[in-house]
């Protein structure tokens, strides 16, 4: 009885689907990544356009709808200094006394006042909400009254309370930020899965341990979604929260320059204010990321 041999070829290190499995994804989602962008800037060009042409065959009055170049124009003169003379010895900086920047920044400082404290009370809250139950059953419902408030049916009061001052302005952005914030962590604290807390009970940590090790980090995702959600919610405060004495502030600058009829101005103190919640929704996301990097993988 003879045995037959076989050759058998060792495995190569160098297999194309053993090499390429794991970037497989990345370069998929590399590729999904750059149609997205590619997508969003024709789209974008189209609507330029679009915008261009209905404004040059005069559809719509100037008054209503400026052109492209008029919004620009708006811009780089609410960004820069121009002379108010012919002989150029007095200067005018901006719009309102301030450049377009310092009226940005001085919104950005508002909301991140408002959304940093009510960031750090919605979260203490919304954990003290979702560990203790006689807790939640009696604040839970004036939490979301509070939430179906609109910013504009109490800024009076504010005023009233707090004068026309920043005052007002950073209490009206933090309640329209707190309570989507202190919602969301309390629905996380809840979603915990119970098998992790036993767990970790079972290894002997105590309560603070369990919260601090297991309840505070598996919520986290939940606590980042909820403050992208007020991040946003404060961006379309702002104007409402600018309408008295909102200069210098962007939305001060888009209502002032409404009642004025400087329609480009407002375009683009609008435009700009999209942008700045597109960017500051994209940092907290991949704040969101970094914090919580298992978050989507199985």
């Amino acid at each position: 009885m003879s045995l037959q041999a076989t050759e058998t070829t060792p495995p190569s290190s160098e297999t194309p689907d053993e090499t390429d499995s794991p970037r497989r994804p990345q370069r998929r989602r590399r590729r999904e990544r750059l149609q997205r962008i590619r997508t969003t800037a024709v789209s974008l060009v189209v609507l330029v356009l679009l915008w261009w042409l209905v404004t040059a065959v005069g559809l719509v009055q100037p008054l209503f709808l400026p052109s492209p170049g008029a919004v620009w124009s708006a811009f780089v003169q609410a960004s820069s200094c121009r002379p108010v003379d012919d002989d150029a010895t007095r200067w005018a900086c901006g719009e309102q006394g301030y450049f377009l920047w310092e009226h940005l920044a001085h919104s950005l400082r508002r909301i991140a006042i408002g959304v940093g404290v009510g960031a750090v009370v919605g979260v203490a809250l919304g954990v003290v909400l979702g560990a203790f139950r006689p807790v939640r059953e009696i604040v839970e419902p004036f939490l979301h009254f509070l939430r179906a408030l609109p910013p504009l049916g109490y800024i009076g009061l504010l005023i009233v309370w707090f004068g026309i001052g920043d005052t007002s302005k950073i209490w009206l952005l933090f309640l329209a930020a707190f309570p989507p914030i202190a919602v969301a962590t309390m629905q996380g604290v809840q979603g915990v899965q119970v098998a992790r807390v036993n767990a970790a009970r079972s290894l002997g940590a105590t309560r603070w341990q369990v919260m601090r090790h297991v309840t505070i980090p598996s919520a986290l995702p939940e606590v980042i979604g909820g403050i992208r959600i007020a991040t946003g919610f404060t961006w379309t405060t702002v104007v409402a929260a600018e309408l008295n004495n909102g200069i210098p502030g962007i939305g001060g600058l888009a209502y002032v320059s409404g009642t004025q009829l400087q329609t480009p101005l407002t375009i683009a103190c609008i435009i700009v204010i999209g942008l700045a919640a597109v960017g500051l929704d994209a940092l907290i996301a991949a704040v969101g990321r970094v914090a919580t990097p298992w978050q989507g993988r199985a």
